[in-house]
């Protein structure tokens, strides 16, 4: 691997329940990527006052290509522009934002112009540093898909129909080892209880792979993949789980608990740097004051960190990152 390029590797994913909104809202044109609100820097409190904006070496290797693509003259591990190293968050309030894990920014995008009646759900974001963003109605009878921009929060329909247990996803791209260019969305059906397990997107449809095993067959998830090949769930059970995906079959690789993170009523996930992170709220009937927090896990030594940033002044309800993100903490 070369750590160095940021392309190669990692990850993505995407959240949510408890979403509310009715996602009618335009588009808000005045917030850009790097000019935008803060919400959430420093101690997390509140709505926060960090500096917000991107390094501008950031993004350095990641090439530069355009808008929505790659330069097409480089070898696909570094066909991606600056804007798909970030993770991207989606608020109850059909807000979309950037976050840089490493400085605890949040920086305002703007408010998601998608027109239905549906409530945003999830979010997953692809190596052209596109949203593809999950709604749903509050009765899961019928939910859909819709292609969101990470530079100005425009939105175009998708063809996408979800009922039958996949109204209502956890959501996450997956690449594939030795081609880094090629991806795959999969999804988690989390419409019922218990839910049907993982899924993949397959041009206006989803194509069932299979349930997951063990003590997690029937539990719903919310996924991120890497640009290695692997796919992570986040298990909302009690203590909350990760686990590593087989794409093929739905089984369950391995498990892990997480205590200290909160069970949510809202969440998202996502991975970045090497490490993932959490995005948990409380019942907000239960805990009005409270929104959501974001809990840090380290693989490499094993620690969890809980209060990596906590009220941070509103509830998230998706989360995703591309498997353009970086493998480490850029320095």
């Amino acid at each position: 691997m070369r750590i160095a390029r940021w392309c190669f590797w990692m990850a993505l994913a995407a959240s949510g329940c408890s979403a509310s909104g009715d996602g009618t809202s335009p588009a808000d044109t005045s917030q850009t990527p790097g000019a935008g609100d803060s919400s959430g820097a420093g101690s997390g409190e509140g709505d926060g006052s960090g500096a917000g904006g991107q390094d501008e070496t950031f993004g350095a290797g990641a090439g530069t290509g355009g808008s929505h693509g790659g330069s097409g003259s480089e070898d696909a591990d570094s066909r991606c522009i600056e804007r798909a190293a970030l993770v991207y968050v989606l608020s109850q309030d059909n807000e979309l934002y950037s976050f840089r894990p490493d400085r605890k920014e949040f920086t305002k995008i703007g408010v998601l112009g998608c027109q239905t009646s549906m409530h945003p759900n999830s979010m997953a974001v692809d190596r052209d540093a596109v949203a593809w963003v999950n709604y749903v109605y509050s009765d899961d009878s019928e939910g859909t898909l819709f292609k969101v921009s990470t530079e100005d929060a425009s939105c175009e329909p998708t063809d996408m129909s979800l009922s039958e247990g996949w109204s209502r996803l956890g959501m996450g791209f997956s690449s594939d080892l030795s081609r880094p260019d090629a991806e795959q969305l999969f999804v988690a059906g989390a419409t019922g209880t218990p839910g049907v397990g993982l899924g993949r997107i397959d041009g206006a449809s989803v194509t069932p792979v299979g349930e997951f095993s063990g003590s997690l067959r029937g539990a719903s998830a919310e996924l991120t993949g890497t640009g290695d090949g692997r796919l992570f769930g986040f298990f909302t059970t009690t203590p909350v789980q990760l686990a590593e995906i087989d794409k093929e079959t739905g089984e369950i690789l391995e498990a892990t608990d997480l205590p200290g993170i909160e069970t949510p009523s809202a969440w998202a996930f996502s991975f970045w740097g090497g490490d993932f992170y959490f995005y948990t709220a409380p019942d907000e009937f239960q805990s009005p004051s409270r929104t959501t927090n974001v809990s840090r896990y380290r693989p490499s030594d094993g620690s969890i960190d809980p209060d990596y940033m906590t009220n941070i002044g509103f509830r998230i309800v998706g989360a995703g990152v591309s498997t353009c993100a970086p493998l480490e903490v850029p320095r």
